[in-house]
């Protein structure tokens, strides 16, 4: 969590995009994944870069699974890449039709695939089930990975994801 006031803006508003960069004059990031729901904010990640991932358990077969995402020009979040443990997750529930490929050794996932070109997956915000059986955890360069499930009641297991910038 952080202290200083942050106001919600659409990306497209922010320098960032423009050329500007994530971080400040004294090289700290300005620009944030704010987590939400309708408690208001519940927890924020400095973004260093111009991507994150969110991962999870896939409920059909149990192993991992990780949806990537990248920063479009345009401030949309555009899913780019989809990485999982166990291949059928992307084969078969993905049903992605490019063939996946070994992910390097440094990655998380043993498998990695681009998502489907005729169906674009790019948003505004994500809205995610981040509930105990998913357990969705929300991955930026640089910080720890943060269990999204952990934030939210069983009751209402949902969370946004936005971009923020401190002013």
């Amino acid at each position: 969590m952080r202290t200083p006031a942050a106001v919600v803006v659409p990306l497209a508003c922010l320098g960032i995009l423009g050329g500007l960069g994530f971080v400040n004059s004294s090289g700290q990031p300005d620009v944030f994944i704010s987590i939400t729901n309708d408690d208001g904010e519940l927890a924020s990640v400095p973004l260093a870069g111009t991507s994150f991932s969110v991962s999870y358990r896939n409920s059909l077969y149990g192993t991992r699974a990780e949806e990537r995402y990248t920063l479009a020009p345009d401030g949309t979040f555009v899913l780019d890449q989809i990485a999982a443990d166990q291949l059928a997750v992307l084969e078969e529930y993905y049903a992605v039709p490019g063939a996946p490929s070994a992910a390097g050794d440094a990655d998380r996932r043993e498998w990695v695939v681009e998502p489907d070109p005729a169906r674009p997956a790019v948003f505004e915000e994500l809205s995610i089930a981040a509930t105990d059986l998913g357990q969705r955890t929300l991955h930026v360069q640089g910080a720890p990975p943060l269990e999204l499930w952990s934030l939210v009641e069983d009751d209402n297991p949902f969370v946004e994801l936005h971009l923020e910038e401190t002013p």
